[in-house]
């Protein structure tokens, strides 16, 4: 009988010294001595969802993306965006929502203006149709292309983007 020091393992190797060591293991569902269980393989992943081509062009502009927080007068910082937009503090805009988003637009008669500060005030009312509160994360999407800026909530973004995953997963 052999004696491994060092090791804790007495006795000749399985199969005699010649054999090597990967063919004394077996694959992914052996048993081992102690009569565990055999492993199961794991699922393959589902794939990755296809995302749409890049528009290319000199006519295509890029939407800019960020997320705010509603502070407790209902403002949200948006310079970043407001400044790809070409909408300085003063700048007249109107407030539209459908379908929980929020459509910010230029209007020379809107009611609304911009911060002096690069803040964007969401009117009370239009909270409200959202049912946003004070320190609500919201994502801010520009399109300069269309010269808008939408706003989501953010628990609406999580949502579409959890309901596509279960789409894609299969469930």
């Amino acid at each position: 009988m052999t004696t491994r020091l060092g090791f804790g393992m007495c006795g000749p190797r399985p199969g005699g010294d010649d054999e090597p060591r990967a063919a004394q293991r077996s694959g992914p569902g052996r048993a081992d001595d102690r009569g565990a269980h055999p492993r199961t393989a794991r699922p393959p992943r589902p794939p990755l969802p296809e995302l749409p081509s890049p528009s290319t062009g000199s006519d295509q502009v890029e939407p800019y993306l960020d997320i705010g927080q509603l502070d407790p007068s209902g403002r949200t910082s948006a310079r970043p965006l407001l400044h790809r937009l070409g909408w300085p503090p003063g700048h007249r805009i109107t407030f539209d929502v459908a379908h929980g988003t929020i459509t910010v637009r230029f209007s020379p008669a809107g009611r609304h203006t911009i911060g002096a500060t690069g803040l964007l005030a969401v009117p009370a009312a239009v909270r409200q149709l959202c049912n946003l509160v004070v320190g609500d994360l919201v994502v801010l999407l520009a399109d300069p292309g269309r010269d808008l800026l939408l706003i989501y909530p953010a628990r609406t973004v999580a949502q579409l983007l959890a309901d596509q995953f279960a789409i894609g997963d299969g469930s």
